[in-house]
């Protein structure tokens, strides 16, 4: 059964994903390039980041 801290905790994670994609996507290309980042990439970047590898 879940928890409501279990999915408050799954709630925050999901905002923090959103939030990171977002952030990706909206970067400035020169800097996305100086990363090395592609901006397809953002969703695998982002669920690594939140969710782990």
């Amino acid at each position: 059964m879940l928890t409501m801290t279990d999915l408050r905790s799954r709630l925050d994670a999901w905002a923090k994903y959103r939030r990171t994609v977002a952030e990706i996507e909206r970067m400035p290309l020169d800097v996305a390039l100086d990363l090395d980042i592609w901006r397809e990439d953002a969703r695998n970047i982002a669920r690594r980041a939140v969710y782990g590898a």
